[in-house]
């Protein structure tokens, strides 16, 4: 599973919400990957329609599949928010039976401006937000996104109780990956933030991550403490979900986890290396100065890319110009 897709996926929740609430009497069918599912859950008169990547869609006449199948919903309108080729074959096969399309404008070119080493042009991008509820401008829906409404806290079910405890700490979710490298707060600071935030006993910390590499570092960075809890591989999906809604702050890089608990109404602190929220992509809802970058001054090519698949030589280094202090105060604010 490709974070960035999580994170793609849980950009357009809160539009979608938006929406729903707006337009009560539109009935929304949101197509994706079964797992993300449960990002929908609770949006008013939003369906949600499996994609069968493996078997059924895959494919060209997998897709041509899709649109049949989409075609029984008698849907009115079809608005593409990933924009990538499967989506443009599903796009165009309704526009040619006369349906109304629009698709998300990414603005590669502005992007290419903002990350490019020579006469970079430095400024805040049109937010994936507001290029989201542009789309449903295009097919007659204006969404307003200045008054957003979050779900409740979920109830945690028992499961997750047993591994985190129900003692009244503030929790604290830290999620240190990112799909790149030049993303990731450096693990010996990053475990110094973490020693730190841990002195208060009033606090519990939860990590999260996956996979087996990760586990063994998330096991690293929480060893011997214990107001410090590693999560990943221990619950599922539905369950981390639940989990994140009722932080009182996530840390993340700039990742799907710094989306998921954006959407969920979640305060978010996020720490930007060689990507920067000017793109676009800062969480939703979530004021600027709770983006932490690396210094500019220092590494003047910064932002080096849009996602941080980029590698510049000599910036391996950058995100270590984040005070890990800076990092811990924010956190306590």
């Amino acid at each position: 599973m490709r974070l960035s897709a999580m994170g793609d996926v849980a950009m357009t929740v809160p539009v979608l919400r938006a929406f729903a609430k707006q337009y009560p009497e539109v009935k929304i069918t949101m197509v994706s990957r079964p797992f993300f599912k449960p990002f929908f859950e609770g949006i008013p008169n939003l369906s949600f329609f499996a994609f069968d990547e493996k078997q059924r869609h895959k494919g060209f006449f997998g897709l041509l599949q899709l649109f049949q199948d989409l075609k029984t919903l008698q849907i009115d309108a079809f608005a593409d928010l990933h924009n990538v080729l499967r989506s443009k074959v599903v796009r165009t096969l309704f526009a040619l039976s006369g349906k109304k399309i629009a698709s998300v404008d990414k603005g590669r070119e502005e992007k290419k401006a903002l990350t490019r080493s020579e006469n970079k042009i430095f400024k805040p991008l049109t937010t994936m937000f507001e290029r989201h509820a542009k789309v449903f401008e295009e097919l007659g829906f204006p969404v307003d996104l200045s008054n957003p409404e979050f779900p409740k806290k979920a109830i945690l079910d028992q499961e997750v109780i047993g591994i985190i405890g129900e003692n009244n700490q503030k929790l604290i979710g830290i999620a240190p990956f990112a799909q790149y490298d030049s993303k990731v707060y450096p693990q010996d600071l990053m475990q110094e933030v973490i020693n730190q935030l841990a002195e208060n006993k009033a606090q519990k910390i939860l990590l999260f991550g996956g996979g087996k590499k990760e586990i063994e570092i998330l096991n690293q960075l929480s060893a011997g403490k214990e107001n410090v809890i590693n999560m990943a591989g221990k619950i599922k999906f539905p369950q981390e979900l639940q989990l994140i809604s009722n932080l009182d702050v996530m840390l993340s890089m700039d990742s799907g986890n710094a989306h998921i608990a954006a959407m969920l109404g979640v305060k978010v602190i996020t720490l930007w290396g060689a990507t920067h929220p000017y793109a676009g992509f800062l969480p939703f809802n979530q004021p600027l100065e709770n983006a932490l970058v690396s210094d500019r001054n220092l590494y003047p090519k910064l932002p080096t890319s849009v996602y941080g698949n980029k590698i510049v030589e000599g910036y391996e280094d950058a995100m270590r110009t984040i005070p890990l202090e800076e990092i811990v105060l924010k956190i306590q604010s």
